[in-house]
């Protein structure tokens, strides 16, 4: 039946297990280890473990579960593994499938700890990366050769919203024989289906909207039941990096609302962006839903929406910029996204501190840029308080 369910049906009904109790909330399966009838019995799971027999809560475990088929059911893939936080999805999916004397190409454009993983620990250990301008089509072409082990981007990407053509990056990349590693956070699962436009590997930072109330980590690798299975689940198992029961209940509860919260934080974002596009304090104003965004048609054709982020300028640099953020009464200076609260941040000197100044400069990650997450609060509130804090600034 639930083959023919819409979106947020499965979000709220998929993947459920039931005990015997026919419990109406998914249960929580505090345990860390599972009893067996037999010395016999424990043999015969350890061999080969059912789709309902579990071992150990680093191996997996029933409330987790839940949480990876239902995510898996939404984004269109044959199974998922559920993960301590977004990093531990990013790392596991990566270091799982390469290896020393493998090539890489990656989006120049990422999360600063992305960036740590692709240019410190994978090159430590060996492999090759290389940088392009992930919106430049012949950039990938030029850096992608046979061979190359895997392409790896964010669709929506942190800070400056990018948004990359996943379905033209995947043929190319495909050509080459890579495996797509797509890291959707900001296009959210709601507004995307990156495994649906060619993407082989998806990842979610569940941290984010997935919960959407700030409470706990985790992260999800989603793909093929034989990636999933026969790569991932060998390495996160034997490293430690899977998610609590706990989070994964947390984050069962926070997909039953996620369409919800993020279609209203989307609405919210747009009004927004197209309130302060033009404001003398600022030199501009990014966000994928409107005209002015450089990649405004593919964003539409891809999410059908611009998203729950936006980024702004202002003109006078890091002291406005800094002006601005403490001069804003409700929305919090933070460097969480994708939560029930509006959030902001300065990423030069937080979340992509660590770059270079030139690096900075080259990505568009200027002095004066602010990244904004849209909450769930009145939009004339925050319109409001963005604009008095930009008569502050």
């Amino acid at each position: 039946m639930s083959e023919g369910w819409k979106p947020r049906t499965r979000l709220v009904h998929g993947g459920a297990r039931r005990s015997q109790y026919g419990e109406v909330s998914e249960a929580l399966f505090l345990t860390q280890g599972f009893v067996y009838d037999s010395a016999e019995a424990a043999e015969a799971r350890f061999r080969a473990a059912g789709p309902d027999e579990f071992i150990y809560a680093r191996y997996g475990n029933p409330t987790v579960a839940m949480f990876e088929d239902r995510i898996a059911g939404l984004e269109g893939t044959e199974d998922a593994f559920a993960t301590a936080s977004g990093m531990a999805a990013v790392s596991g999916a990566l270091m799982s499938m390469l290896r020393a004397g493998d090539h890489v190409v990656a989006a120049r454009a990422l999360f600063g700890s992305c960036l740590y993983v692709l240019e410190e620990v994978l090159a430590r250990y060996g492999v090759e990366v290389s940088f392009v301008d992930g919106t430049d089509l012949d950039q990938w072409r030029a850096a992608l050769r046979p061979g190359t082990r895997a392409a790896f981007f964010e669709s929506v990407s942190n800070p400056t919203l990018d948004v990359i053509d996943i379905a033209a990056v995947s043929d190319i990349a495909h050509v080459a024989g890579a495996t797509v590693v797509v890291d959707n956070v900001f296009a959210t699962p709601v507004h995307s289906r990156a495994a649906l436009q060619g993407a082989d590997v998806v990842i979610y930072s569940a941290t984010k909207h997935i919960d959407g109330q700030g409470r706990v980590l985790g992260g999800v690798i989603l793909g093929t039941r034989e990636f999933i299975r026969g790569t991932v689940e060998p390495y996160m198992k034997h490293t430690g990096g899977a998610l609590s029961p706990f989070n994964a209940w947390v984050l069962l509860k926070g997909l039953e609302t996620m369409d919800l919260r993020v279609r209203a934080q989307t609405e919210t974002a747009a009004r927004l962006a197209a309130a302060l596009e033009g404001h003398p304090k600022l030199s501009r104003v990014l966000y994928p839903g409107l005209a002015s965004h450089p990649q405004h048609a593919l964003a539409q054709r891809q999410m059908g929406a611009g998203g729950t982020m936006l980024a702004l300028e202002l003109a006078g640099g890091q002291e406005a910029a800094f002006r601005f953020l403490n001069a804003l009464d409700l929305v919090v200076i933070s460097n969480n996204l994708g939560d029930a609260k509006s959030i902001v941040t300065h990423p030069a000197t937080t979340t992509h501190q660590r770059l270079p100044e030139a690096q900075k400069a080259v990505l568009g990650i200027t002095p004066g840029l602010v990244r904004l997450s849209c909450g769930l609060e009145d939009g004339d509130d925050l319109l409001a308080d963005l604009t008095r804090a930009l008569d502050a600034a």
